[in-house]
């Protein structure tokens, strides 16, 4: 197994999904994913990181922290639009309990000083059409720094129709170059589906599915990283650096993933720098319309 491939199962009894900041070749960004029965909780001693609670599915959850309680209300999935979040400082704890069964990701990186506790509705969350054509995916900025105040974590979410490219062209943030680049290491996590009615409309007897899709990262030289993975829904990919793209959704099957980053520098900003031998796709975008599937949800 590649040592950036985590497959899905690769957990523990508590979450379903374990990143931590100190794993081998591992510095800065981290993540756990749990499955909670009606009224089942974990506690969180947040320590040297900040967290955000971010529901992925089955509706609503209930955040206790600080002695204040915080009601989310959720979504049935993560192909449904944005969620309200809740972000929490680090040097604290909180308590994420499900209110009628649902999955909850809890993304979370090291952090030099102490935010405040902050809400964050879904109606706030900045959603974006990025690329055009077979690029097109759509972008949800919950924990970006124009959408949420924090010291180090960068967090959204990437839905991408079946029979597109993501994460493309491929790209990379591992120098610190001021105005330029920032250096952050980078999670991905995704879930797949059998896009509605791509089932239906087979001709075959054979159940559609399991769905699936692929990540491509490679390096330079230099840095070296070869990682080429068939992903399916709990699998996630670790970029420590290098280029990474494009994130493929087979035709027929939608693909979601989280992206976690953070790292050492003191300046919160994402900024990437294309593959030289690959920028040129971008220019061809603008004679292209978005993906007319898109979006998924009620915005924008």
């Amino acid at each position: 197994m590649n040592q950036w491939f985590r497959p899905a199962g690769s957990g523990n009894a508590e979450y379903d999904v374990v990143v931590t900041p100190g794993d081998p070749g591992w510095a800065s960004t981290g993540l756990r994913v749990a499955t909670l029965a009606a009224g089942e909780s974990r506690v969180v001693e947040t320590g040297g990181c900040e967290w955000i609670v971010l529901p992925l599915s089955g509706g609503s959850f209930v955040v206790e922290v600080e002695g204040a309680r915080h009601d989310l209300a959720g979504r049935p999935d993560v192909f449904s639009g944005p969620t309200d979040v809740v972000y929490v400082g680090r040097d604290s704890s909180f308590t994420v309990t499900s209110v009628s069964g649902g999955r909850v990701a809890l993304p979370f990186a090291v952090a030099r000083s102490r935010f405040p506790v902050r809400y964050v509705d879904s109606a706030s969350v900045p959603v974006e059409l990025r690329g055009a054509g077979s690029c097109s995916r759509q972008v949800q900025n919950f924990g970006t720094p124009a959408a949420l105040e924090a010291d180090s974590i960068i967090a959204c979410e990437v839905i991408t129709p079946g029979g597109n490219w993501s994460s493309y062209p491929p790209h990379k943030h591992d120098e610190d170059r001021e105005g330029v680049e920032t250096a952050l290491e980078e999670i991905y996590y995704f879930q797949m589906r059998v896009e509605p009615g791509a089932g239906a409309a087979s001709s075959s007897a054979q159940p559609a599915g399991p769905a699936f899709g692929y990540q491509r990262v490679y390096g330079t030289a230099e840095r070296p990283i070869d990682v080429l993975e068939e992903v399916r829904t709990d699998d996630v990919v670790l970029v420590p650096h290098g280029w990474h793209g494009p994130a493929m959704a087979p035709a027929g099957y939608d693909m979601y993933y989280l992206n976690v980053m953070a790292g050492p520098g003191q300046t919160r900003a994402w900024l990437i720098c294309d593959d030289p031998a690959h920028a040129w796709v971008r220019g061809t975008w603008a004679g292209q319309p978005v993906d007319p599937r898109l979006p998924y949800g009620s915005r924008p």
